[in-house]
């Protein structure tokens, strides 16, 4: 076993400020001599006598202001055809199908477009294009 092969048993403390001249960084404690930044704390913003650099900038709106706008996730009436005939097409039929995530059950689903060829029963938001595509297959929509 040689010297630079032992395990290191204790890291470098930090340097202790204000411990007396022969410390190295006693009397001013490395901050020069006198002005303000060798006194106390200087805020953030400070930028000398004037108004703070955050009054300066314009007023911009933040994130926690702005309104959320949801939209429900679109969903192609072409997909519902791997439902069979007269069945009721919900949220947990879409769900257990894998057309939808669970993510997407708290913004929602839209059906919509054309192509469906199976006479099913939806309750769920449609397009008016949607909703006359599922009428002329046989089908009819129940969402109020």
């Amino acid at each position: 076993m040689k010297l630079h092969e032992l395990i290191k048993l204790k890291t470098k403390s930090k340097k202790r400020l204000g411990r007396g001249v022969s410390s190295g960084k006693g009397k001013t404690s490395g901050r020069g001599t006198k002005g303000q930044k060798a006194r106390d704390n200087i805020s953030i913003g400070f930028t000398g006598a004037g108004l703070p650099l955050y009054r300066k900038l314009p007023l911009k709106r933040g994130l926690g202001n702005r309104p959320v706008s949801v939209k429900p996730k679109p969903l192609a009436l072409s997909k519902l055809n791997i439902f069979k005939k007269g069945s009721i097409v919900d949220l947990d039929q879409l769900l257990m199908n894998k057309l939808i995530s669970k993510e997407d059950l708290k913004t929602g689903v839209k059906v919509l477009g054309e192509g469906l060829n199976v006479s099913l029963t939806l309750k769920l938001p449609a397009s008016t294009k949607a909703k006359a595509a599922i009428e002329k297959a046989g089908g009819k929509v129940e969402y109020v």
